[in-house]
């Protein structure tokens, strides 16, 4: 199904997603949400991050049948425990602790609701993140600088976080900012969204 009149939205009102999905050149109207992002009891990082990135393209299309809907979500895990977003410095600091030598790994799933004929695309980018070992102060100069307070695993890769790491394996370098731009352009073909 092709129409150049599709209406773009994106599921999120992250800065971080937006400013991602601007490098494909569409536009596109952000929208919240307002999804419930509670933990589901036994849930694996890679099934959570799948669930809320549908519902939350479920829920920014609402009743529209004019557009395509990206929502997208990440969920951050070491050693089966799940790295939310630290909200505080001092979680950040127990956060990058514990990460701290190790390899925490990311899920990022998208989900590309055609509301025209209610078909879902989806993908899982998983992404591995070796960090060097971390000094304490190493830590607390990190986090005073770049207040990654609003970041799954307490860093952005995008900026001075990168110094954090040993080494990044993925399949495509923007899932670990929070939107996997490859499987979105592919996404968005099968749609029949023209791209580039």
């Amino acid at each position: 199904m092709t129409d150049t009149a599709v209406r773009l939205v994106l599921a999120s009102t992250s800065r971080y997603r937006a400013e991602l999905l601007r490098r494909l050149g569409v536009d596109f109207e952000p929208r919240a949400p307002g999804t419930d992002e509670a933990p589901v009891a036994g849930e694996s990082p890679h099934a959570r991050a799948l669930r809320l990135a549908i519902a939350k393209a479920e829920a920014a299309a609402g009743t529209r049948r004019d557009a395509v809907v990206i929502g997208s979500d990440q969920v951050a895990e070491l050693d089966g425990t799940l790295l939310d977003k630290p909200g505080t410095a001092s979680r950040a600091r127990e956060q990058l602790l514990a990460s701290s030598g190790r390899q925490v790994d990311f899920h990022t799933a998208v989900c590309v609701l055609d509301t025209r004929d209610g078909h879902r695309h989806v993908h899982v980018d998983l992404t591995r993140v070796r960090f060097r070992p971390l000094r304490d102060e190493e830590i607390a100069r990190y986090i005073e600088r770049e207040q990654p307070l609003d970041c799954a695993g307490s860093f952005k890769c995008e900026g001075l976080g990168i110094s954090l790491f040993e080494g990044i394996d993925n399949s495509d370098p923007s899932a670990l900012i929070g939107l996997p731009l490859i499987a979105v352009a592919r996404l968005l073909r099968d749609c029949g969204i023209a791209l580039p």
